[in-house]
């Protein structure tokens, strides 16, 4: 059996409409319309392509794409173009527009369980076998899932999207346009343990919660744990990729964007649109400042300065890192001198012997 891929937009929009949504300036035909977005290697004649770097400019010529959006020095004035400073930025204002698809009037599906005390507030999606626990509050517009689980006295905003099999356990609260992908866990228990004498754990009652603000995405099978006391705080705009754990009592400050596999451990205090590569880890009760951007794989044991830039494992200044890199590399070549200086050295001592 073969699968067409299809176009999920149900509009068509003008050049003229999306330059004005995306801040792009139009070259060519402002009344074409377009009916989404297609790769340059199979967009079709009554779609928008898209090209990030000038340095791709020759794909396009293969691509039946009505139009393309474009950075500001591409040339080629006999296409259809819609040209912006910021491609991507324009690109996913654009891609939005096409996302906002119809799916049928919001239901509540028959397998769904909701508690007694919850409530659902305007046009609410709930999926089979969705759980809704006693005294939640769902906003209008908000879509849960086939599977999710709802714990007690949850608060969920407006036009949420709770992807199938997400879980949000007790108490925890959710802002507005809140994005979570299937098989994340929001408001599980602390790591909290304390050790007697015998180094046996016995487990200190995690009592906090969980609070994510307006606009923030958590990706698949990310866990983000409530706090011993008080909140774990997501602020607005965070975006944390799939696979990402954020230990008790963590806040992450607004726009921050952490890619898969980071860690964060308890109670350290992440600034305002700080940018962590794959698999970051970050010690307990350290502050990061606004704006400082790890490389991948950077291991974070002290206080990094707003704006700074680090890499590495324990992590040191980025062009520190770099230039130990370099020199890690060059080990092997300064092993072989170090030998023949050694042997240099015992030939004088030799020679000097014989005198």
């Amino acid at each position: 059996m073969e699968c067409e891929l299809s176009n999920i937009a149900s509009h068509s929009y003008t050049l003229r409409e999306l330059a004005d949504i995306a801040g792009a300036q139009i070259r060519g035909n402002p009344e074409l319309r377009v009916t989404g977005i297609g790769p340059l290697d199979s967009a079709s004649s009554e779609q928008l392509s898209f090209v990030a770097d000038r340095r791709l400019q020759h794909l396009v010529a293969g691509c039946k794409a009505a139009a393309f959006i474009v950075p500001d020095d591409f040339e080629d004035p006999a296409l259809n173009l819609l040209i912006a400073k910021n491609p991507y930025l324009a690109l996913a204002k654009i891609a939005a527009l096409f996302m906002r698809v119809s799916r049928g009037e919001p239901e509540i599906h028959s397998t769904a369980i909701i508690a007694a005390g919850a409530r659902l507030e305007g046009e609410i999606a709930v999926g089979p076998y969705a759980f809704i626990g006693e005294d939640c509050v769902i906003g209008p517009r908000t879509r849960i899932g086939a599977g999710c689980y709802i714990g007690q006295g949850v608060c969920i905003g407006e036009d949420c999207v709770i992807y199938p099999r997400a879980v949000i356990l007790d108490r925890c609260i959710l802002g507005n346009r809140v994005t979570i992908n299937s098989g994340a866990v929001i408001g599980t228990d602390g790591f909290g343990f304390a050790q007697d004498e015998l180094g046996r754990h016995y487990k200190i009652p995690q009592t906090g919660i969980v609070q994510i603000d307006d606009d923030v995405e958590i990706g698949a099978n990310s866990t983000i744990d409530r706090a011993t006391f008080g909140r774990t705080w997501i602020k607005r705009g965070a975006k944390l990729d799939n696979l990402v754990m954020i230990a008790h009592n963590v806040i992450i400050g607004e726009d921050s964007a952490f890619a898969a596999q980071v860690g964060i451990s308890g109670s350290s205090v992440v600034g305002n649109r700080v940018l962590m590569g794959g698999q970051v880890g970050v010690a307990g009760h350290l502050k990061i400042g606004d704006g400082a951007r790890f490389s991948a794989q950077a291991g974070i044991l002290g206080n990094v300065e707003a704006g700074q830039v680090v890499g590495g494992s324990p992590a040191v200044p980025h062009n520190e890192w770099l230039k130990n890199v370099a020199n890690v590399r060059r080990l092997p070549k300064l092993k072989d001198e170090l030998k023949r200086l050694r042997e240099k050295v015992r030939e004088i001592e030799e020679e000097l012997k014989k005198r």
